[in-house]
């Protein structure tokens, strides 16, 4: 009898083993087909159902000129993916009791605009503050600094009113990032580390510049280039390089580096309650926000909403979450199937979250149709 179950235990773990290589041979081989159809050099994915690591990839090449490949160790710049971390900061803080996202601004920091105090610090969280923008195409306005800008925006005109319209700009995450060194008492990239890295164990991930000197950190390409007349991107034929610099005081909004696997963890993390102390406290974050009017707005595309840093998928069958940077990174949980799918590319303009929806599809049919 023993050896009858130990003989069913073996064939029921081959046939879920065998089940599992098959499927990786097919993410793996779609993955592959992409990066050439899109030219994209290299990337990481990471598959995680049930708070489980399924599947950890590292394909192509991190920097072309030296043929250097990806591993999963390779670090990679995730742009805008940094306002999860700010938003569940946020959070912390509100768990804290030392504030609440529906507090106006103007309880929490000084020298503002007269018709800037009815925002609430959710507005910022949602993009749908009406703000004027801090950034323009060529980076902060002025172009003299962080101090510089910031009196400038004061004196710009709302663009909208406050929950009117879906407006994503820097400004919000700069105010933010105020508001969190606050009430944090320390700069806002310790309190992070803190309370957020640390407790996940990521070991990899960093603040700073495209240009930062860092051990297994890839360069980021592009095939498009900026028209110096018209300003617009254009797209050609040559690969380049990017350079992007993240002002200081916009941590909140971009400037994060890090690879899939340590993603991985802090979405573990976030999940299983290492970061948060109550589930209400994530369906919060993720939760869509209505306009004025009563409608969503987004990015376009499949990200139709934006919840608190989170953009959004809102259909009915399989909703998701799903945050990206630079148009080359993003990962994308999909709540009621227990499934995230990460990937990190070096290629701006590649539409990463489209690519992960479809690699959904091979773990829970229905996705990405």
């Amino acid at each position: 009898m023993r050896i009858r179950i130990l003989i069913l235990l073996f064939v029921f773990s081959w046939g879920n083993f065998a089940f599992s290589q098959d499927k990786k041979i097919e993410v793996i081989g779609y993955l592959k087909k992409e990066m050439a159809v899109k030219k994209i050099p290299g990337c990481q994915l990471v598959v995680i159902r049930d708070n489980k690591v399924l599947l950890s990839e590292a394909l192509g090449i991190a920097e072309v000129p030296f043929s250097i490949p990806v591993k999963t160790n390779t670090i990679f710049s995730i742009n805008s993916i940094a306002k999860v971390f700010t938003s569940v900061a946020i959070m912390q803080l509100q768990e804290q009791n030392k504030l609440n996202i529906n507090d106006k601004i103007s309880s929490h920091i000084d020298s503002i605009p007269e018709n800037w105090k009815q925002i609430t610090i959710k507005q910022l969280m949602s993009h749908t503050s009406g703000l004027p923008d801090i950034e323009d195409d060529k980076g902060l306005i002025g172009d003299m600094g962080q101090d510089s800008a910031w009196l400038k925006v004061k004196k710009l005109p709302l663009q909208s009113e406050a929950g009117e319209k879906f407006n994503y700009n820097a400004t919000n995450y700069y105010i933010l990032q105020n508001i969190i060194e606050k009430y944090s008492a320390t700069n806002f990239e310790k309190f992070v580390s803190k309370h957020q890295f640390d407790v996940v164990k990521m070991k990899h991930v960093y603040y700073g510049n495209s240009y930062d000197v860092v051990e297994n950190k890839c360069p980021t390409y592009t095939y498009y280039h900026q028209d110096k007349i018209s300003g617009e991107y254009i797209k050609g034929a040559q690969l380049k390089e990017t350079y992007e610099e993240f002002p200081s005081k916009m941590r909140t909004d971009a400037g994060v580096f890090t690879t899939a696997e340590e993603m991985g963890k802090w979405i573990i993390g976030l999940q299983s309650g290492k970061l948060l102390n109550r589930n209400e406290d994530i369906a919060t974050i993720w939760e869509p926000v209505k306009l004025n009017n009563g409608t969503y707005d987004g990015f376009g595309g499949l990200l139709d909403a934006y919840a608190l840093g989170w953009p959004v998928i809102t259909r009915k069958n399989h909703p998701a979450v799903a945050p990206l940077g630079g148009g080359r990174a993003a990962f994308i949980i999909y709540p009621k199937d227990n499934l995230t799918i990460i990937l990190f590319t070096n290629l701006t303009g590649v539409y990463p979250e489209e690519i992960i929806d479809k690699i959904a599809g091979f773990y829970v049919p229905g996705i990405g149709k």
